[in-house]
């Protein structure tokens, strides 16, 4: 027999501003343990040297997780011209140094090639796996091995700030997968003067935003209080960005059996579509939508009106 694991069955969404320092699972491992939850998981990792948005779900949210991972997500990141490291970040060994720096108009000219669905080698300092091993674990120990190129969806990439011709502050929407380390590879490889990241920030991810997010300090300050608990968001904050259909008693019923379910139609729904069902502000599941009815994918167990 399993051993149940310990912790309070609470569902929700915390959303954390991480600092520079700690990986996403140390973060996810301090916000179980503050809440005292059974259950946790992250929707989409950052460096450790990155900061910023990082979602964690909370029980039955980490249901929801694969859909703010699959959403679009912000990025705001400084790189620095003239040099190259072994990482592509400011932690490496620097490989290689241009004199050359690029005008403002230079960079804005070089952007759309890396906009729309474009390929993108991942670092190789990244947890990407060859041959079963993570790529890191390869680089630290001076093995040769190549990355194969993955496809990304870049909605839009701009140049925001230029400090100064060393220097140049950009931000990217784009789809899973990114890696902003690559894309400033791959810039000054593009405009031939090399580049690497000094800074990373997420600023949104799908529905969530930094506004009234949680620091380190605080979570820990507030840890197994009930002041804590005013900052778990509702597990449907990470459904924002699909359809809600509201279903009969008897739809929610089937639904919570993995059947399905009879919902209510709305305006802008069609067949085919993945959408959430919900009856009396609670969810009941997500699946796909067709002929008046919702199949779903993934149940909750929520008490009503939780």
């Amino acid at each position: 027999m399993a051993r149940r694991r310990k912790g309070r069955d609470i569902s929700g969404w915390v959303i954390v501003d991480k600092p520079a320092g700690p990986s996403s699972t140390a973060v996810v491992g301090k916000v179980r343990w503050a809440f005292d939850a059974r259950k946790a998981g992250h929707a989409g990792t950052l460096d450790p040297a990155a900061t910023g948005l990082l979602a964690i779900a909370l029980g039955e949210a980490t249901k929801t997780v694969p859909y703010v991972t699959d959403a679009l997500k912000a990025y705001r990141f400084t790189i620095r011209l003239g040099a190259a490291t072994n990482t592509d970040d400011a932690e490496g060994d620097i490989i290689a140094t241009s004199p050359l720096r690029p005008t403002d108009a230079e960079i804005r000219a070089a952007l759309p090639r890396f906009v729309g669905d474009i390929l993108q080698v991942p670092p190789k300092f990244s947890a990407v796996k060859i041959d079963g091993e993570r790529a890191y674990a390869l680089a630290r120990d001076d093995e040769a091995f190549e990355i194969a190129a993955r496809p990304l969806y870049v909605d839009s990439l701009d140049l925001v700030e230029r400090p100064d011709p060393d220097t140049a502050v950009l931000e990217m929407v784009c789809g899973k997968g990114g890696y902003v380390r690559s894309v400033a590879r791959d810039l000054g490889a593009a405009l031939g003067c090399h580049a690497h990241v000094t800074s990373l920030r997420r600023i949104w991810s799908g529905p969530f935003d930094t506004e009234g997010a949680l620091t380190l300090e605080a979570l820990e300050a507030m840890a197994r209080t009930p002041e804590l608990d005013a900052h778990l968001r509702p597990l449907q904050d990470g459904l924002l960005d699909l359809p809600m259909l509201p279903c009969t008693p008897e739809g929610a019923a089937r639904m919570r059996n993995g059947n399905p379910g009879m919902v209510l139609a709305a305006p802008d729904i069609d067949y085919g579509d993945i959408a959430w069902a919900s009856y009396q502000g609670t969810p009941v599941a997500i699946g796909t939508y067709r002929s008046g009815e919702l199949h779903p994918a993934r149940v909750f167990n929520l008490p009503e009106g939780g």
